[in-house]
C-alpha cells in the first residue's frame, strides 16, 4: 500500500503546486486599489476618455437596449451562455462611483474586478491591457463624468463551469498575458499607431480571431470566425478572398472605416454597428493609421473555420440553382439586377461580390433572414436596407436561392444547404424555426 500512498501525495502536490501557479498567474497583479488616486476632472482628460470609449465602441455593450448610458444590463450571447455588460456609471451602489483610478487600471490591465474576482472575458481585457495608463486613466475620468445611474448588475448566465473563478483562471493562464503595447521598430509612427489601435483599442480580433473549442484565440491574429452565440461570421483580414485589405487603396479604407460604404465593400451586421458606434469618429490621423496597418497585413489564404455548404449531388445541386433562379427573378432582381450586377451605392452588387462569395455564408443567410441596414454614418446618413425574408422563404428555398446566388454570373462558390439555413434561423429564433 506504500505505492498508493506515495501517488496520492504526488497528487496532492501537483495540486498545490497547480493551484499556487493559478494564483500567481491571475492574481499576484500587484495593484493596491485601497489607495488609488481619483477620477481626473480635467476637461481634456474626459475629452480623450470619450473619444477613446467611441472608438473602442464601450457604450454599445454598456448600454441596454431603453436604458442609460453606459448603466450595462445589456444581454451578451455566447457559445457558453449569456452575459450581461456591467454599470460603468460613477454610482456608488451599483457602479464605478466607489472605484479609484487603480481600482479602474486593475480592471483594464489585469482583468480583475472591483472585488478582487477574475472578470469574464466578454469584457476585451485580452486587449486593453494593451492601453498605457495614460489611456485607462482618461476612459475611468469619462465614465466618471457620466451621470449617475442606478442599475443593478444581472447575474450572469453562463453554463458551468464556464463562469466558476477556477475555470476562468484556468482559462486566463491559456489565453490571456498582461502586458502593454511596445513600438515595432521595423515600422513607422502611423503604423505602430494603427497596430495599437487594432490590436488596442477597437479589439479588432475579438471578432475577426479564429477561436477554439474554449474561446481562445491568438489575439493578435485577424483570420477570421464566428462570431459566438450570434450566427455571423467575421471574415478574415488577411484573406484576399475574404476581407483581405492589402490591395485596397488606403482612402477606400479609411472610407469603409468612417462611412461604412466603399466602392469595394461595405459593412453588415456587427461591422455596421461598430462603424456607427465607433469607427466613424476616428480622428483623422487615427483612421489613416489603422488604414496603413490594416493594408500591410501578410495576406494568407486560409480554409475556412465555418462553411454554408454541404456534400450535396450535382443533381440536387443542379434542381436548387434551377429553383433558386426562379426566386431571385421574383424577390431580388428588382434591386440586385437581373444578373447581380446592383444599383450605386443603393444596392450592391452580387456578381463578383466577395461577401457572396467566400467559403463562410453565415452572413448571407443571416441578411436574408433577418434584414440588414448598412451603418448610418455622418457620410452616408440615411442608408438603405435590406427587408427579412425569414417569414416568406422556407429553408429548402432561402438555401435554393442562395446556392444560385453563390454560382450565377461566373461566381464559383460552394452551395448553401437547407440545414444551414435551419441553424442559423434556429439561432435567430430559437422558438420560431423551420
Amino acid at each position: 500500500m506504500k505505492w498508493l500512498a506515495r501517488g496520492i501525495v504526488v497528487v496532492a502536490l501537483l495540486m498545490v503546486v497547480t493551484a499556487g501557479g493559478l494564483w500567481h498567474v491571475n492574481f499576484n497583479d500587484g495593484v493596491d486599489v485601497n489607495s488609488g488616486p481619483p477620477a481626473s476632472t480635467d476637461v481634456a482628460t474626459i475629452a480623450h476618455g470619450a473619444y477613446l470609449a467611441r472608438v473602442g465602441n464601450c457604450l454599445a455593450c454598456h448600454t441596454a437596449r431603453g436604458g442609460a448610458p453606459g448603466a450595462g444590463g445589456l444581454p451578451i450571447p455566447t457559445d457558453f451562455g449569456t452575459a450581461f455588460s456591467a454599470n460603468l456609471t460613477p454610482d456608488d451602489a451599483t457602479g464605478i462611483g466607489h472605484w479609484n483610478s487603480n481600482t479602474f487600471w486593475r480592471a483594464v490591465h489585469f482583468g480583475r474586478g472591483a472585488d478582487g474576482r477574475l472578470l469574464i472575458p466578454v469584457f476585451p481585457y485580452t486587449h486593453s491591457t494593451l492601453m498605457p495608463r495614460a489611456d485607462a486613466d482618461a476612459l475611468f475620468a469619462y465614465f466618471k463624468s457620466l451621470p449617475p445611474t442606478v442599475a443593478q448588475p444581472r447575474p450572469q448566465e453562463l453554463r458551468w463551469p464556464y463562469g466558476t473563478q477556477v475555470a476562468l483562471a484556468v482559462w486566463r493562464a491559456l489565453y490571456f498575458q498582461p502586458g502593454s503595447y511596445t513600438a515595432d521598430p521595423r515600422h513607422d509612427a502611423n503604423w505602430n499607431r494603427g497596430a495599437y489601435l487594432v490590436r488596442g483599442v477597437a479589439h479588432c480580433s475579438v471578432c475577426h480571431a479564429t477561436r477554439d473549442a474554449l474561446g481562445g484565440a491568438d489575439w493578435n491574429s485577424l483570420t477570421g470566425g464566428v462570431i459566438g452565440g450570434q450566427g455571423w461570421y467575421a471574415p478574415s483580414l488577411v484573406d484576399p478572398r475574404e476581407a483581405g485589405l492589402a490591395d485596397w487603396p488606403e482612402q477606400e479604407i479609411a472610407t469603409l472605416l468612417r462611412v461604412g460604404v466603399a466602392r469595394q465593400g461595405r459593412a453588415n451586421g456587427p461591422m455596421a454597428e461598430t462603424v456607427m458606434r465607433g469607427t466613424q469618429y476616428l480622428s483623422d490621423g487615427d483612421v489613416r493609421a489603422m488604414s496603413i496597418y490594416l493594408r500591410s497585413l501578410p495576406q494568407v489564404v486560409h480554409t475556412s473555420p465555418t462553411s454554408g455548404s454541404t456534400p450535396a449531388s450535382t443533381a440536387a445541386i443542379t434542381g436548387g440553382v434551377l429553383v433558386g433562379q426562379k426566386l431571385y427573378e421574383k424577390n431580388c432582381a428588382s434591386c440586385h439586377g437581373s444578373h447581380g450586377e446592383g444599383v450605386g451605392e443603393a444596392y450592391p452588387p452580387l456578381a463578383g461580390n466577395r461577401a457572396v462569395t467566400m467559403p463562410a455564408a453565415e452572413n448571407l443567410l443571416q441578411i436574408v433572414l433577418n434584414g440588414g441596414f448598412n451603418a448610418a454614418t455622418q457620410g452616408y446618413p440615411r442608408p438603405f436596407g435590406m427587408p427579412p425574408f425569414a417569414l416568406q422563404l422556407t429553408d429548402d428555398e432561402i438555401a435554393s436561392v442562395l446556392t444560385y446566388i453563390r454560382t450565377a454570373w461566373g461566381n464559383d462558390a460552394g452551395p448553401v444547404s437547407p440545414f444551414k439555413v435551419h441553424v442559423l434561423r434556429a439561432i435567430a429564433d430559437p422558438a420560431g424555426s423551420k
